[in-house]
């Protein structure tokens, strides 16, 4: 058990694993059929500063990582708005997950905006598991190749490649790290399904991983 991705083994139906990687929770404690904290809520905080929040008009939550985590995105700009749309969004999504995690707040995080169906009970289980366990990283993931294909106005596919060759899991009250070894498996490979939904988020549905794929070693 590495990386951030790797802090729980088992697997959830419909989504992989676990770092943005997000998602298996472990266990065992009938996480699943708990309400998903905010899945509901209008209680989110206005207008996140990470990536042009204000700039589509939409009401986002707040999303804010501490300093020792840092997240790396290449490729923001294809040239096409849709795509360009689509891409910010991740960013923003995956933002979400790691917020939860560091501050051990699953409620304020803003998953439930930008997760649903499937990915959303997944991304709650693995967010609640390493919260109990009062896990964190720190260090820099980075998220690459990233391709975005285009179905019609509401939905969409995106893979990438996650790279967390600098990240190491830390305890949250201690912040004591872990102290990790790169491996093949320290590279991630994504597939997601996404959807447009009346607000104009694209929210992602489903994920899959392929840890240690060939399509993201270096």
């Amino acid at each position: 058990m590495n990386r951030p991705a790797r802090l729980v083994t088992a697997a959830l139906t419909a989504s992989a694993a676990l770092l943005l990687t997000a998602c298996g929770s472990g266990g065992g404690d009938g996480a699943s059929s708990d309400k998903i904290a905010g899945a509901d809520s209008a209680d989110s905080p206005s207008a996140s500063p990470s990536v042009s929040a204000t700039a589509d008009g939409i009401d986002r939550p707040e999303i804010k990582l501490p300093s020792d985590m840092k997240l790396v995105f290449e490729g923001r700009q294809t040239g096409d708005a849709q795509k360009d749309a689509i891409l910010a969004d991740n960013e923003r999504t995956v933002s979400t997950v790691w917020q939860a995690m560091a501050y051990g707040d699953i409620k304020k995080s803003g998953m439930a905006f930008y997760y649903t169906d499937n990915a959303l009970v997944g991304i709650y289980q693995y967010a609640k598991g390493a919260i109990a366990k009062k896990t964190s990283w720190a260090g820099t993931l980075r998220y690459f190749d990233r391709q975005v294909t285009v179905f019609d106005k509401k939905s969409a596919a995106l893979t990438y490649c996650v790279d967390e060759s600098k990240a190491d899991l830390k305890n949250r009250e201690t912040n004591k790290l872990q102290g990790t070894k790169t491996t093949p498996d320290s590279y991630v490979f994504y597939n997601l399904g996404l959807k447009k939904n009346e607000d104009g988020v694209w929210q992602t549905w489903d994920l899959t991983e392929d840890r240690g794929s060939q399509k993201c070693q270096p």
